[in-house]
């Protein structure tokens, strides 16, 4: 057991070669760190039996599931059913990530506003949180969220935030969250910062975006999530918090957006 403030480490990708023989280390170092529970992301549906088998494996890992957008050209296009089905899982708790990037894959904007919509509809039908990646493509992302909350409501994060303060504001109004990631970390990410700082505490998550996006002291290394950590520190300073009360209500966070955590855990 570990004496660290609880915390919780809202999107990694342990299913990545960058991880390879070494889960059981570094899920240890997650817990010495106080890290108590993960949430894994399978970013092709095709992966996702070997997603679900880390989660199966280790109480603390949860899985979420989606097509992300960079990729949701070249893989075949996911059904609403088929995300409804996966979430029968007790450990399945969440819908994504999905979203736009029009970044490095702007030829595809088309085919990714479909996907996401259909991931949109499946976070409906399932009362599962929605899991977002927006890159350069604020304008569209902040019409196709606020049209699916019109038509229904759901449930959101808006992952690894590093967008403009403008989409930023339209999804705290839309009640959803957003999560920081090692960016908000990095001397140069002064603009990141202020937008979370002008967003309530309560609708704050924590990340690693595992294993990309280390914060220092280990930037340009891999990133893993006992360094949920060390983002949270930086965290607490933007929110002018202690430490220990930056992880209470990130964590507390969580359990809202992701209650079915919690209720698997009671069962448990």
């Amino acid at each position: 057991m570990t004496d660290q403030p609880r915390i919780v480490d809202s999107h990694c990708h342990l299913d990545f070669p960058d991880f390879e023989g070494e889960l059981p280390d570094v899920i240890a170092r997650a817990r010495a760190a106080g890290v108590t529970r993960m949430v894994t992301i399978c970013t092709r549906l095709r992966n996702e039996p070997t997603v679900r088998a880390i989660a199966d494996a280790y109480p603390e890992v949860f899985y979420a599931a989606g097509t992300h957008p960079m990729s949701v050209a070249e893989e075949p296009m996911a059904t609403v059913e088929e995300l409804v089905a996966l979430a029968a899982h007790p450990k399945f708790v969440g819908i994504g990530e999905t979203g736009l990037d029009y970044h490095y894959t702007a030829d595809s904007a088309e085919v990714q506003r479909r996907s996401l919509r259909l991931h949109i509809e499946a976070a409906q039908e399932t009362g599962l949180p929605l899991i977002i990646h927006s890159r350069a493509a604020d304008e569209d992302m902040a019409a196709i969220l606020t049209e699916g909350m019109k038509a229904r409501p759901f449930g959101c994060v808006m992952h690894c935030y590093s967008s403009g303060p403008e989409l930023a504001r339209v999804a705290l109004e839309l009640g959803f969250y957003l999560s920081m990631s090692g960016i908000a970390t990095f001397p140069r990410s002064q603009d990141v910062r202020d937008i979370f700082a002008a967003a309530p505490l309560d609708r704050i998550l924590v990340e690693t975006d595992a294993p990309y996006l280390a914060p220092p002291p280990h930037r340009g290394r891999r990133n893993e999530p006992a360094y949920t950590a060390l983002t949270a520190r930086i965290g607490a300073e933007v929110f002018g918090v202690s430490y220990e009360e930056f992880a209470r209500a990130t964590t507390a966070n969580f359990d809202r957006l992701f209650a079915k955590t919690t209720r698997w855990e009671a069962a448990a």
